[in-house]
């Protein structure tokens, strides 16, 4: 396992990450002992930091990662959990409600602190709310010792690009955006490298756009994007060849890129996942299936507020 530096942070992050969303059962039927498994083979495969949301599962997320947590040391890794989000359309980031929501996550997952707290999922809500509300209430819970650093996370680039300067925060999570079919992740580099923000990619399967199954059908992607990347599954398929791990590969690679999230409840998985970024990646194919790729590359969809979906690619 390689690992990188988080912004300014300082925090030695492995380039794969473990996302807990799938122990909430929220793309399946999962079983608790093994999603608990699942994260102590994540730990001892070297990967040593953890997000999780009160969002996934309805907490059941957070509660199992407590369980598994209880049963390991702490120190072995770093933590993060997310505020402000807890349904589909249920947002709330008065401060208040940030400083709540860590106590009864801190409760769940058997901590007293977490490593980094994020605003969950931002673009949704009126951005006076976030300078008015969440963020000093970020900066309260820092002052407190219950959280070490400060980030923000959603989907829309310009949401960065944006907010970012109105305000200070440690660490940013940005989903969708730096994988085989959309790399735009690239344009917020410079800006996050100036200020020295940690940043944490994620999903590098694009929520399972880059699988053989066929995109769930609760998938925001235009039909042409999920055919697009369902036929470059397919031709690594035809190559004998699993398009998660060149995703994982790639989405890993980049050194400008400190950490990319995956997220399974099954021990095997993460195990292979792990396994994978330590393997050569296969060149041939990569351009092959960039080629592939390249009359969707970057394509998105909207999500929020239309102030930060207004140039998007669809």
């Amino acid at each position: 396992m390689k690992y990188r530096i988080l912004g300014r942070t300082g925090l030695e992050v492995s380039t794969l990450s473990f996302g807990a969303s799938s122990l909430g059962s929220v793309f399946r039927p999962t079983d608790d002992g093994d999603a608990v498994r699942t994260v102590h083979a994540a730990l001892d495969a070297g990967i040593n930091y953890i997000d999780v949301s009160p969002y996934y599962g309805a907490t059941k997320a957070e509660i199992v990662l407590g369980k598994a947590i209880a049963e390991t040391n702490r120190d072995r890794f770093y933590l993060s959990t997310k505020a402000g989000r807890y349904g589909v359309d249920t947002f709330d980031f008065s401060a208040a409600r940030i400083e709540s929501s860590l106590e009864e996550s801190l409760g769940r997952l058997n901590t007293d602190y977490v490593d980094i707290l994020f605003l969950h999922d931002i673009e949704f809500v009126d951005p006076r709310i976030i300078l008015e509300e969440a963020i000093p209430a970020l900066n309260h819970l820092k002052e407190q010792g219950k959280i070490r650093f400060s980030g923000i996370c959603g989907l829309p680039l310009a949401l960065f690009e944006q907010m970012l300067p109105q305000f200070e925060v440690d660490v940013i999570i940005s989903y969708c955006h730096y994988s085989l079919n959309d790399s735009s992740l690239l344009r917020l580099l410079p800006l996050l490298e100036r200020s020295g923000i940690g940043l944490v990619n994620a999903s590098p399967l694009s929520m399972g756009l880059l699988s053989t199954r066929g995109t769930p059908d609760w998938h925001p992607a235009s039909q042409e994007l999920k055919e697009a990347c369902l036929r470059a599954a397919k031709l690594a398929e035809s190559r004998k060849a699993d398009i998660a791990k060149l995703a994982v590969q790639f989405s890993t690679s980049n050194d400008r890129i400190p950490t990319t999230l995956v997220s399974t409840a099954n021990p095997d998985n993460i195990i292979r996942n792990a396994r994978w970024i330590d393997e050569p990646m296969d060149e041939e194919l990569l351009n092959d299936v960039l080629e592939a790729l390249k009359p969707v590359q970057g394509r998105t969809w909207v999500s929020g507020l239309p102030r930060y979906n207004g140039n998007l690619i669809v």
